[in-house]
């Protein structure tokens, strides 16, 4: 797999060479090894233990359903109260992030109405605070910590 600008951790593959399979800590089991979720392993890793970000408020792949369509999301922080306060969208290292990326994570928040969306290939991350208020976002120059959230 590519190497990411994000922390290395603890990694736990099995499988087979044709069949890899990683360890998803939020999940608490194995999932096929792609290089999306390469990203998505060690993009959550590092906001738990570098970000402070609280494992139990986090969630992989989680369904949306707009009319019959069946959307998912690739990652969601919540609020204590359980509605959605960020959504994450993963890419390969090798899918440069384009506004077709911003475009489906904005999607999403049609649904959501989050406070915060964040797109990473692992090798570029970007985070959005959105201001409904102005019906317009702005661009963090970093991740933020949880604390600062």
């Amino acid at each position: 797999m590519n190497e990411l600008n994000l922390p290395s951790y603890d990694v736990k593959l099995r499988g087979t060479q044709e069949k890899p399979e990683i360890f998803d800590f939020l999940r608490k089991r194995y999932v096929a090894l792609t290089p999306e979720e390469w990203v998505r392993q060690h993009f959550t890793h590092w906001l738990v233990e570098g970000k402070g970000y609280p494992k139990g408020l986090l969630g992989n792949e989680i369904e949306l359903r707009i009319s019959d369509k069946k959307l998912r999301c690739d990652s969601i922080l919540y609020h204590q109260d359980t509605t959605p306060r960020m959504i994450i969208e993963y890419k390969a290292p090798t899918i440069k992030i384009k506004q077709q990326v911003f475009d489906q994570i904005s999607v999403y928040n049609l649904l959501l109405h989050v406070d915060y969306l964040v797109v990473s290939n692992g090798l570029q991350h970007f985070c959005c605070k959105m201001d409904y208020e102005r019906h317009a976002y702005e661009f963090m120059p970093v991740i933020p910590d949880f604390s600062s959230l």
